[in-house]
């Protein structure tokens, strides 16, 4: 709860607040004035005054803003310092993101949150449950000649994370394994066998690691997600495409969390019944 200060000690507060970043700043009452727009003699009155009398509201935003410090942190009002321009900045930031299967900042993330639970809704099946020949056949285009080698680098890297000690939950829309089981849109053109590889190998994984992993089909027209990854309470990543939008306050990560805890439990078939599913869809495609 807000602390409710008097007037008196709140005027107090503000002439600490101001000379202790008039003093971190390097400012002076003649620098201040002149980049406040205000005379000398009006900071000087700021700072001596032992009355209960605060400035208006339009030269304490002044002062905060020439001195970097918030307005509602010279008031106190709160014991952050920064601006809410500046705390905003620093909890999202945009990271490039390649067209690549397991990116070192990607790695990054994963080594970070080692040991909390992992959410993730990917932007088509889970890299970290393909087989070989989808990855070559997926990224093949984008990674050209060095395909071989990135597949081997990152299934390496893939493996790490099968075994680390998160917890992983992944929410994959019901309609994007029907169209690879189906090899349709995205998937046109992906070989019979490669899918009934993959198929095989999902239900494999998804059984043998259950339920430290577990894998939910939702129905993307009731419920649509962005692909997203949740590293515990630490971060929350968008996927855009040539980017990351990365989220590490804990109010946009709570509310993304929520949204991906609708997906698992709003789920078209739950984890649980996975295996029983990727039955069904192999059957259907033989």
């Amino acid at each position: 709860m807000q602390n409710l200060f008097t007037k008196s000690y709140r005027a107090e507060l503000f002439r600490e607040r101001l000379q202790q970043a008039m003093k971190e700043s390097g400012s002076n009452q003649s620098h201040l004035s002149r980049e406040a727009g205000v005379d000398r003699s009006t900071i000087s009155q700021l700072i001596k005054s032992d009355g209960p009398r605060l400035p208006n509201a339009h030269l304490i935003a002044q002062c905060a803003s020439v001195l970097g410090v918030s307005a509602d942190w010279l008031l106190g009002i709160t014991d952050k310092k920064e601006s809410a321009a500046d705390l905003l900045a620093a909890s999202m930031s945009m990271t490039e993101a390649s067209r690549a299967l397991i990116d070192e900042q990607i790695f990054q993330w994963h080594q970070e949150a080692a040991g909390y639970k992992i959410r993730h809704v990917p932007a088509g099946l889970p890299d970290m449950l393909k087989t070989s020949a989808m990855l070559e056949w997926e990224y093949a285009p984008a990674l050209g000649r060095s395909t071989t080698q990135a597949i081997k680098d990152s299934e390496s890297r893939l493996e790490l994370m099968r075994r680390s000690r998160s917890d992983y939950e992944i929410a994959v829309p019901l309609h994007d394994l029907r169209a690879f089981a189906h090899a349709e849109g995205y998937y046109s053109g992906l070989p019979l066998q490669t899918r009934l590889e993959q198929i095989d190998r999902m239900r494999e994984i998804t059984t043998e690691h259950y339920p430290s992993l577990r894998l939910c089909l939702f129905d993307a027209r009731r419920l649509y997600s962005a692909p997203v990854t949740i590293f515990g309470p630490l971060l929350a990543v968008i996927y855009l495409g040539q980017n990351y939008l990365a989220f590490r306050d804990l109010k946009r990560v709570d509310a993304i969390t929520a949204h991906f805890d609708t997906l698992v439990r709003e789920a078209e078939v739950p984890s649980r019944d996975l295996p029983k599913c990727l039955k069904s869809l192999r059957a259907e495609i033989l």
